[in-house]
This record gives structure tokens, sequence and C-alpha cells, in this order.
């Protein structure tokens, strides 16, 4: 029988409701982003709790994209940082079990869930955009709930401009109000000055009924006549003590067709993706092929590129040879042979035909322009059906030895990391986006750029933490790149105890006999520019290697002494030797020359 072994059980359980938990975490994070972006979409409509449920539904739905792959990194992360903090990895691996094979069943897991990405974003997203977008734009297009503000214009109601002074919130009643109603347009605009009145809605939430009471209307009127001619009167005053007035004001919400958004390219799958591309492609490539026909065809001094022949009993078009002018056709004397009139009627007919053909191209080009963006569109759509799943196994693979490797469980340090990478996964991912949208460059390169970038980094902490490498010593990293420049030097310490102390005499001439060599490899390579420019000396003369080896007997020769002043002079060597530092290392040998010369000089006058 097929049994899973306590190991990969025990992974599960500590994986799995972790990563339940962080994804409705992240998920709520992008939610609030969500709320935050169409706040003012939403806020005074009216909208009832089941339509507002319902958006927020499928924007959880089509935020699943972004969540995932956080909520992945991080439950990763706290993981395998509270394994490392409580030793249990160090366990594992005393007990032969490699971390690789400790992820085994984490990963299986997140190929089940890099599949199920695809489909999601396949199947399920393009139908939750489609909701989603829906409602959005239905919500927009909804008149906003009227609630008149004390002391100031109000202008949502269409052609109808209210003010009121002061109102009491617990009757509704409005007081000192002036109306300015240009419904009619401002010919036939009205005045209204009431006492007080009462705003309130019909039935049907199609209309808004004002009731007005002790007031004063005044009417400007523009009639016509029977003749066409207009006759003005200056205005119409009214008095009233209650007076009702109709305005036409939706108050509902009115869900559009599903069947706009489902055609744009947020509500399709790679089926119809691809039935779009190839279909828009044709096109282009059709209408392309029109015009660049109509413009070899074009006409140029009159005459035809072509020309109808009629061959083996059908007409066909032949090109025409080119004409050959004996000389140049004197322009200059078509304006002289006429009048200054003419002469300007004919640049005006120039420059007219110049523009319309202009116009005609840029129309053209423009047309051209929109089937492309679409193309491009639809591209980035359908690769992005197959990054979501990509990125899931990249941020494990970055969380999950990230983990290992900083050994901190609990939900700050593995936070902070998590929102940190996220954020430039995010600004790289949307940089490729735009580029790839704005044709900047190619689709593919834009969509899946942030997974180029980050592919490496998983690969490099996976394989630190299975090597048990340091990550963060910046210790190692500065030895690192000072041995690749040659500006490490060394850090050797006065010894207490010497077993072979320093023969004077021998150093010095060691140092001698070094510093000649040096000065003769230089010379040999102020004459070559090229080995003057490579990066490592010992990699292209034996000369080279051999100078190495007599710096490290020197070295471990000068070790031995009992002077502070050459043991600090001796860690100014470099570990090794490069075109860039010979001159350094004859500074040194100089140095350490005049201290064992000194030393010496001492000696004898002692004697």
């Amino acid at each position: 029988m097929f049994r899973i072994k306590r190991l990969y059980t025990f992974m599960l359980q500590s994986f799995v409701p972790l990563l339940v938990m962080t994804f409705f975490i992240c998920l709520f994070i992008v939610l609030m982003q969500f709320l935050w972006r169409y706040i003012d979409d939403l806020v005074g409509k009216g909208l009832g709790f089941d339509v507002i449920a319902e958006l927020f539904f499928y924007a959880a739905l089509t935020m699943v994209p972004m969540a995932l792959p956080l909520a992945i990194l991080l439950a990763s992360l706290m993981t395998f940082g509270n394994l490392g903090e409580r030793f249990e990895l160090t366990a594992m691996k005393a007990g032969g079990v490699s971390l690789l094979k400790t992820m085994r069943p984490l990963m299986i897991l997140m190929g089940c869930i890099a599949i199920g990405a695809f489909f999601f974003q396949n199947n399920v997203l393009p139908i939750a955009q489609t909701k989603m977008y829906t409602l959005l734009f239905s919500m927009r297009q909804k008149s906003p709930e009227v609630e008149i503000p004390e002391g100031v214009f109000y202008d949502q109601i269409p052609g109808v401009n209210l003010f009121v002074d002061h109102k009491d919130r617990e009757t509704g009643m409005l007081y000192d109000m002036t109306i300015y109603d240009v419904s009619r347009g401002f010919d036939n605009a009205r005045i209204i000055l009431a006492d007080s009145g009462k705003l309130s809605s019909t039935e049907d939430k199609t209309h808004l009924l004002l009731k007005l009471y002790s007031g004063e209307q005044f009417e400007n009127l523009r009639e016509q006549t029977a003749g066409g001619r207009s006759r003005n009167q200056p205005y119409r005053r009214e008095s009233f003590s209650i007076k009702e007035i109709l305005i036409g004001f939706d108050n509902n919400f009115n869900r559009m067709d599903e069947n706009n958004m489902r055609n744009q390219y947020v509500g399709k799958n790679i089926t119809e993706l691809k039935a779009t591309i190839d279909s828009v492609e044709n096109r282009v490539d059709s209408i392309g092929s029109t015009y660049a026909t109509a413009l070899l065809e074009s006409r140029y001094f009159n005459l035809q590129r072509t020309k109808r022949v009629y061959r083996d009993s059908a007409w066909v078009d032949e090109i025409q040879t080119p004409i050959e002018l004996d000389k140049p056709i004197p322009l200059d004397t078509i304006f002289k042979g006429r009048n200054n009139s003419m002469s300007k009627s004919y640049l005006n007919q120039a420059i007219n035909k110049i523009k319309r053909v202009k116009q005609d191209y840029e129309f053209r080009s423009y047309s051209m322009q929109d089937d492309r963006k679409t193309i491009r569109m639809h591209m980035i759509e359908m690769h992005r059906k197959f990054t979501l799943s990509f990125a899931c196994i990249i941020f494990f693979f970055i969380g999950a030895p990230l983990g290992a490797i900083i050994r901190k469980g609990g939900l700050g340090t593995p936070l902070v990391i998590s929102v940190f990478l996220f954020i430039v996964y995010y600004i790289i991912d949307n940089s490729g986006y735009k580029m790839a949208r704005d044709a900047k460059i190619e689709t593919w390169e834009g969509i899946w750029l942030s997974s180029a970038v980050l592919f490496p980094l998983g690969l490099f902490f996976t394989y630190k933490a299975v090597n048990d490498s340091a990550v963060f010593n910046l210790d190692a990293y500065k030895n690192f790149f000072a041995r690749l420049t040659g500006r490490r030097h060394r850090e050797l310490e006065l010894k207490e105890i010497v077993m072979d102390p320093v023969n004077v005499e021998k150093a010095i001439e060691s140092l001698n006999n070094f510093d000649e060599d040096l000065k003769l490899a230089d010379s040999k390579l102020s004459k070559n520019k090229l080995l003057r420019s490579s990066c490592r000396f010992t990699s292209w003369s034996k000369q080279g290697k051999e100078l190495d080896l007599q710096l490290n007997r020197i070295v471990e020769h000068l070790a031995n002494t009992t002077s502070q002043s050459i043991i600090t002079v001796v860690n100014k060597y470099p570990y090794a030797i490069y075109p860039s530092n010979i001159d350094e290392i004859r500074k040194v040998n100089k140095q350490l020359l005049f201290l064992l010369e000194k030393s010496v000089d001492s000696t004898n006058y002692q004697v």
C-alpha cells in the first residue's frame, strides 16, 4: 500500500494552514486597495448591500493573481523560518534528510497549485473580470443619491442648480431656497425663490418631486413667430403659495449588458484570445497590403506606374518602363511664364493636395495603430495566463530557502522580507507591462520580465540553503569582491611564541629578488596593453604564478617576526598579484626593506 511518510505529513500540516491564513490576509489587503481606488464610484449612490457584496466577491476573484504569489512567499518564509528557529531543520539534516527532500512534498503541492492557477486564469478569471467591470461601469453610470448640502450650490441634478441656506434634518424641510433651472436651455432659464420646500422621489425612482412654499418664479421667454422672426419678452414673474415641480432623475440601478465586456480581452480564454489575434492580424495584413498597393499605383506627374494590356487572351496590369527625362523640368519657368496670381494658385493647390494626402495617411495609420494595440493587449492577456503559475513556483523557491537561511519564525521578519520582495516583483512586472503595452519591447519580454529577474534569485537562495552557505554575511561578500579585484589584504597577528625566527639577511635577499622580478614583469606588461588590461596577472604567464609563490613564501617567512611594525606592513600585501597592484606591492617591499635594514643596523650598534 502507498503510504505518505510522516515527514511529508508534518511538512504539509505545517505549511497548508499558514498558506490559507496568509492568502486570506493578502486578499483582504488587496481588496482594501481596490476599495480605496474605486471608493468615489461607490459612495453616495444608494447601492444595495447585495450589489456591493457581489462586486466585492468578483473583485476578490480578480485579485487572486496578486494575492496568491505573496501568500506563498510569506507562508514558505514563516514555515521554514519556524523550523529553523526551533532547530527542527538541523535535526532533519543530522538524521540524513536534506533540505530538498524536506521540501519535496511542498514542491509537489506547488506543482498542483500552479496547475490550478493556470486553469483559474483561463476559465474562472475571465468570467470574474467580465462581471466585476460590468458592475463597476454600471455603478459609475448610476445617479448619486440626492443629499442637499447647506450653504453651497448643489449641481448633481441634471439641468438644475439648487441652493439651500439651511435645512431641518429631522423633517427634511429645506429653507431659503434658490433654484436655477436651465434644463430648457439658457434662453429659457428659470429662477425660483422659495421660503421653504421639500424634495422627494417618486415611487418608480425616475423623477424628483420638489414641493415649494411661498415663493416667486422669474422666467426668461423666447418665442418663435410663424414667420420665423423671434419676439423676445423680458421675463415672466409668478408668485405662488404652493408649487410642485417634477424633475427627471433616474435613481434606479441599471445593470449593463455583459456581452460588451465579454468581447474585450479581459473576458476571453486562451482559445478566444488566439482566435481574436489571428483575425485581427489577418485584417492588419490585408489592410496593409491594400495600402501598399494603392501607394505603389498612385499617380505622379499624371503618370501611372502600370498600364492595362491584353495578353494571352486576358487583360493584365503591366509595370511601365520608367520615363527618363533628357533634362530636368524647369519648374521656375512655369511660375515666371504666368502672372503672380496664377503662381500663387499653383502653390495653394499643391499645398492643399499635400495636406489631403497627409490627412489620409494619418487616418490610415491611426486605424492600423488601434488594431496593433488590440493585438498587443490580447497577447499580454494570453501570456498572463501562464505567469501566475510560474510566479507561484518562483516565490516558493525564494521563500523556503530564505526561511531556512534566516531561521526567523513568526510574522515580523518574514512579513518585512516578503513585502519587500513582492514590491520589487510588482514594480518590475508593472514596468514590463507598460513597456509591452506601449510597444517599447516585445510583448513576451515585458510580461515575463519579472519572472526572468526573480528566477535566478530563487536558484541562488536554493543553492545557498542546500549547501549551508552564508548569505547575509557581509564580510564574506567583501572578501569575495576584494579577492576578485585584488584589493584584499592579509590579517596577520604577532605570534606569542616563535619557533623559527626570521633570518633578516635571507629576508632582505628574498625581497630584493622579488622586487627585481616584479620590475621585469611590469616592463613586459607596459609593452603589451592587452596583458595590462587582463583581469588576473597569473592567468597568462608561468612567471606570474612564480611571483605568487614568491609572495606567499615571503609572507610565510616574515610572519614569524617579533616586530609589530613589520607585521603591520606585511598585512598590506594583497592575496594575489594583478596588473593594477604591482606598484602597490613594490611600495610594500621598500617599506619592509627599510624596516629590516633598520633592524640590522640596530643589532650591529648593540654589538
